[in-house]
């Protein structure tokens, strides 16, 4: 299972149709930074953190004549994130520091954004437009306990950033030792495995989700949220949909295993799936525009469609997975399994972490 994903995914455009879909919903905006704007650095040096290990991030820089522009076209596009355009907010704001990630499916640019009254700061991102991460984020707007504030222009998308400790240095640095926090963060590890799941959103190893601590009386509540979209319904593998299945995440799954009996895990993974079929239904209609869109999209190679579907068939012991034609009607197909309330995704692969992660 080390190498569920060996290539980059192609960017695949916006459809007109789901165009009008966003427009609907309040995403698009005319205005702001596009990503080839970013481009135009000079300069560029790798950026460490505190404890001086290369984040693979580097911190760009650009000529003195542009700096002035991009950075007043930075600090509208965070008015048009933030609060719909009014650039009163961005008085005393001021760009601190631009990054560029080059090992990322997209390349993304993060900014920070600092409040010179009093140095607090903030985050967003600056990405080239996918239909995959896009349908990703309304899946996680809509189905997820989360809302997600991201806006489009043109062929760039500017995302709010999701706060939260990376999965990775989570596992390096911050994890409980207590039997109740670990009790609670291999519950909510269960759940967060449910809703990749159910939507198909692939490629959820410990690097590209954080994990956001709130403490709760005496002890932590955990959530886990995806930061990373590109795979959504795209590759072939039932297994990329599931983070349990991912080497980096084998810390999760051991808890997992030692902490909840069988019973259990199906017990949370059903309340999981009820919360998903709620908020399907009280979605005032978002979700089924959504997947209208979504059906008669094409986001992956019709292969991959294919081998997803009899993957799923099997699953489930489902045959409606194999008639489908695109990732958008498999993700249907599964989005109203949960709805009919049928079993849950994957007991087994928890309780062979027992005899050692697959």
């Amino acid at each position: 299972m080390a190498h569920l994903i060996s290539r980059k995914k192609p960017a695949y455009p916006i459809s007109d149709y789901l165009r009008t879909y966003l427009e609907r919903y309040g995403r698009i905006y005319d205005g702001g930074i596009r990503y080839d704007d970013l481009l135009r650095y000079n300069n560029a040096i790798p950026f460490y953190d505190e404890q001086g290990r290369d984040t693979l991030w580097s911190t760009v820089f650009y000529p003195e004549l542009e700096q002035k522009e991009i950075h007043d076209r930075l600090r509208l596009t965070y008015a048009l994130l933030k609060a719909d355009g009014d650039f009163s907010i961005a008085d005393h704001l001021y760009i601190d520091r631009i990054d560029l990630c080059l090992y990322g499916n997209t390349s993304p640019f993060r900014v920070r954004i600092v409040n010179a009254l009093n140095d607090n700061f903030d985050y967003f991102y600056v990405k080239r437009v996918d239909a995959n991460r896009i349908y990703g984020l309304e899946l996680e707007h809509i189905l997820s306990p989360n809302r997600i504030n991201y806006f489009i222009w043109g062929d760039t998308i500017i995302e709010e950033h999701i706060i939260g400790i990376p999965g990775d240095d989570f596992l390096k640095d911050h994890m409980p030792t207590n039997r109740f926090d670990q009790v609670r963060l291999a519950k909510e590890f269960v759940k967060f495995n449910e809703r990749c799941f159910v939507r198909l959103l692939g490629d959820m190893h410990a690097g590209n989700f954080v994990i956001d601590g709130t403490p709760d009386l005496e002890k932590w509540h955990y959530r886990i949220r995806p930061i990373d979209f590109d795979q959504q319904s795209h590759h072939w593998r039932k297994e990329v949909y599931l983070p349990e299945c991912f080497p980096q995440n084998a810390p999760f799954v051991e808890l997992v295993a030692e902490y909840l009996p069988e019973e259990t895990i199906i017990q949370y993974q059903k309340e999981e799936r009820a919360l998903i079929a709620n908020r399907m239904r009280v979605s005032h209609g978002r979700f089924q525009a959504l997947m209208e869109v979504m059906q008669e999209d094409l986001i992956a190679p019709e292969e991959n469609v294919r081998r997803l579907g009899v993957q799923l068939a099997e699953h489930y012991g489902d045959a409606r997975f194999e008639r489908c034609l695109t990732m958008g009607e498999l993700v249907w197909c599964s989005t109203q399994i949960v709805l009919e309330r049928s079993r849950p995704a994957s007991v087994a692969f928890y309780l062979r972490a027992v005899m050692g992660h697959p």
